[in-house]
């Protein structure tokens, strides 16, 4: 909770980041030290047999004929997943598995979501329950992806914790919903199963709403896309949790309402209005709070819980009267201003649990001796800072707890990231924030990756991705609780990169990309797994490793001359800071059409150049880190104008002769102006739904001061992805954007000077 406290000890948690992976060596596999296959995370146990298994053409997913009812879903999962992998498909039957099958049975004694993996001619996995038989095939899923043929042997496996998972700040930073269901199918791969989707926050209310539609955020899921959420959640066994942050992070909520003709924002003894608290003394507020609990109870309906939030609500109850006399009216003489909070969560608590689910919060609001109430104790305290009561006092309490600690699960944008090493080298689940312990491990339910979005702009999807990559399958191994496969972390990233990704992670292969498959070779590689050639392989699972030395430069045949306009670079950890791009016809002689200085790694998309040649390379000048440049993918395109030509419209014109289609004619002698007054829009119809990352607006001497740019679905329902309030006009290249639609439009809403709105050319790049 983390976001008043974040900017505070930033540069503590800065120093944690995580380990950049081009440092590490190749190390021998975990088979090859522990006699185990690998996977992520590692078996519990595992004795060796002779001989081996091998998934073969025929080979299938059979389905004990006793337990086809229980079993069959699970079977049908896990044959989509080989599918995916294998490039064929996989069939699903009932009855015995002959040599290269895969049969899942039930019996057996095994905790609720272990199983034994008997490998053989053929392989076996039985559990007591479906989970259990389901985390076996997420074993063997990994095992094939490493090669067709295993060892045989018998594994029994179990989880330490319940609960193992990740948590997403879409309420401060929209997550699409193909992008949660892509986390939910590679979280499950690692038997991670628990989603805490952070709905609600300063910036956003991400959930349709039939009861109160007035707080909902133009980007938000509609009630279809959670129910696709929570069915995937179900399919691939990851309980999908809600939390709408209450009674503080409520501006979304509360702006919404006073935009309906409701103020229920809290105002302090000198009339100052907070934009984060509700007053929990208005009766409106608390109607409002318990429709949308009521509404959301049921759409989330694979999820026992329901988290409250409840952080980070006020601190300085002096200044706030009326708290105190509501406390004094409504629980005695003696009730203290906090006991208007602490009476909330439980009657938060009363409604959740008529709901049918028991509530979660944040412990940061839970003190000592500061009310004369008590949080009711069935509700579970997740732990992230030392504020308040600690973990054990929480637990003598009559709570359980979790571990959602600072350090080392929290994931924040332009701020710090979990410190991998010290999670697997020396940190355990049951090691909460400042090393406070409890000395019952059982009443912790476990841990979670927490992706806090506090800067939502300063990472893209794609970054935050591939930043999750490893912490979570550190995570994994960790509450997990098996042995580790290996002592250092630096030996665990090489299992971690040879168990890969589930097979249905979408791959980087791009439409119009000139590099990709193309020979690509390199000024030298770190070690002979991180090969040029995994730049351009079209897979966000592989990469290219330099040696620590500069300069170092990565070069692709493109085959023949090309032009190209637009080049992505996916960093790994080990990023270029300064580089070039540079373009040739014979591979000798160099032109350099693109500088960059001062890059900051993740994701990125270069534009506003021009080169031609049959040879395109990177050439890297100044490392980012200490170690060397590390690139998962290098892609090359050519772009044209999506915009060219297509329908377009306006809101107005100034002339007849400055037609709204002057600006995408591709002449830079005509121009589209506009009435003098605001707002006004100019929009183009692509013809198709478009991936845009790119907008070019040139400005004549009227210009927009204040402007969106806009895609829409539909022409109606419009969603923004670039935003300013300080446009001097001129030439403005917008890259890095992130929309997809088939309208586009310049949405402008204060014009730069006297006069109306006038483009001699908007144009729009993408797929």
């Amino acid at each position: 909770m983390k976001r008043s406290l974040a900017t505070s000890v930033a540069a503590l948690t800065v120093a944690v980041a995580t380990v950049p992976v081009s440092v590490l060596t190749t190390a021998p596999a975990a088979g090859a030290a522990t006699g185990s296959p690998q996977t992520v995370p590692a078996l519990r146990q595992w004795t060796a047999g002779t001989g081996t298994f091998t998934f073969g053409a025929t080979s299938r997913v059979v389905v004990d004929p006793a337990y086809a009812s229980q079993l069959t879903a699970e079977a049908n999962t896990f044959a989509g997943d080989l599918s995916a992998l294998e490039g064929r498909t996989v069939s699903v039957a009932q009855g015995t598995a002959a040599p290269g099958d895969i049969a899942l049975s039930l019996g057996g004694s095994q905790a609720a979501e272990g199983y034994t993996m008997t490998v053989g001619s053929s392989i076996k996995i039985q559990a007591s329950t479906s989970t259990g038989a389901f985390w076996g095939t997420r074993s063997v899923l990994q095992l094939l992806h490493q090669g067709p043929t295993i060892a045989a042997g018998t594994a029994t496996d179990s989880p330490g914790k319940p609960e193992r998972g990740l948590m997403l700040d879409t309420g401060r930073n929209f997550f699409p919903t193909d992008w949660v269901e892509n986390q939910i199918r590679d979280m499950s791969y690692q038997k991670l199963n628990y989603l805490h989707l952070h709905l609600a926050d300063h910036q956003g209310f991400r959930l349709e709403s039939s009861t109160h539609p007035e707080v909902t955020s133009a980007q938000h899921y509609s009630k279809q896309d959670i129910k696709d959420i929570v069915a995937l959640g179900k399919k691939y066994h990851v309980t999908v949790v809600p939390e709408i942050d209450i009674p503080g992070h409520m501006d979304a909520i509360l702006s919404g309402e006073l935009a309906a003709g409701h103020d229920y924002r809290l105002k302090d003894n000198a009339g100052n209005v907070s934009s984060s608290f509700v007053d929990l003394t208005i009766p409106g507020a608390r109607t409002l709070i318990s429709d949308l609990i009521k509404e959301y109870l049921p759409l989330f309906d694979n999820s026992p819980y329901w988290h409250l939030g409840a952080d980070e609500y006020v601190t300085n109850y002096a200044s706030y009267p009326q708290l105190l006399t509501y406390a004094q009216a409504n629980y005695g003489a003696g009730a203290k201003a906090k006991d208007v909070y602490y009476g909330f969560v439980n009657w938060a608590d009363s409604i959740v649990k008529a709901g049918g689910k028991t509530m979660r919060m944040w412990n940061d609001g839970i003190g000592t001796g500061d009310g004369t109430i008590t949080p009711n104790s069935d509700i579970i305290v997740e732990y992230w800072y030392g504020i308040g009561k600690t973990p054990q006092q929480l637990v003598d309490a009559g709570h359980t707890v979790a571990n959602a600690s600072w350090t080392p699960t929290y994931y924040i944008y332009g701020k710090g990231k979990p410190d991998t090493k010290w999670m697997y080298e020396s940190w355990t689940p049951d090691t909460f924030q400042d090393s406070r312990t409890i000395t019952d491990g059982t009443r912790n339910r476990g841990s979670l990756i927490h992706v806090w979005c506090d800067t939502p702009g300063a990472e893209t999807l794609d970054q935050t991705a591939a930043g999750l990559k490893y912490p979570l399958r550190d995570l994994a191994q960790m509450t997990w609780g098996t042995p580790k496969p290996v002592a250092t972390y630096a030996a665990f990233v090489p299992i971690m990169d040879a168990v890969g990704r589930n097979p249905l992670w979408p791959t980087a292969d791009i439409p119009g990309d000139l590099a990709e498959g193309r020979p690509t070779t390199a000024s030298s590689v770190e070690v002979s797994s991180f090969p040029a050639v995994n730049a351009t392989d079209g897979s966000l699972g592989t990469r290219w490793s330099s040696q620590a030395v500069d300069p170092s430069w990565l070069q692709v045949d493109l085959g023949s001359v090309q032009t190209v306009n637009r080049v992505v670079l996916a960093w790994e950890a080990a990023y270029g800071k300064d580089y070039q791009l540079q373009m040739s016809n014979d591979g000798t002689t160099w032109t350099t059409v693109y500088t960059r200085t001062g890059g900051t790694g993740g994701t990125e998309t270069l534009t506003g150049f021009t080169g031609t040649g049959r040879y395109i390379r990177m050439n890297g000048t100044a490392r980012g880190t200490a170690h060397g440049y590390s690139l998962y993918e290098f892609q090359a395109f050519h772009d044209t104008d999506l915009a060219k030509g297509r329908t377009t419209t306006a809101s107005s014109l100034e002339a007849p002769g400055l037609a709204a289609a002057n600006a995408t004619d591709g002449q830079s002698t005509t121009r589209w102006s506009s009435g003098y007054s605001d707002p006004q829009w100019l929009q183009v119809d692509l013809g198709a739904t478009r991936a845009i990352n790119e907008v070019k607006l040139s400005w004549q001497a009227a210009y927009g001061k204040a402007y969106q740019i806009q895609v829409s679905d539909d022409g109606t329902h419009w969603i923004t992805i670039y935003s300013t309030t300080t446009s001097t006009g001129g030439v403005q290249d917008l890259t890095g954007l992130a929309g997809n639609g088939r309208y586009i439009r310049m949405n402008g809403t204060a014009r730069g000077t006297g006069y109306g709105y006038s483009l001699w050319s908007f144009e729009v790049y993408g797929r």
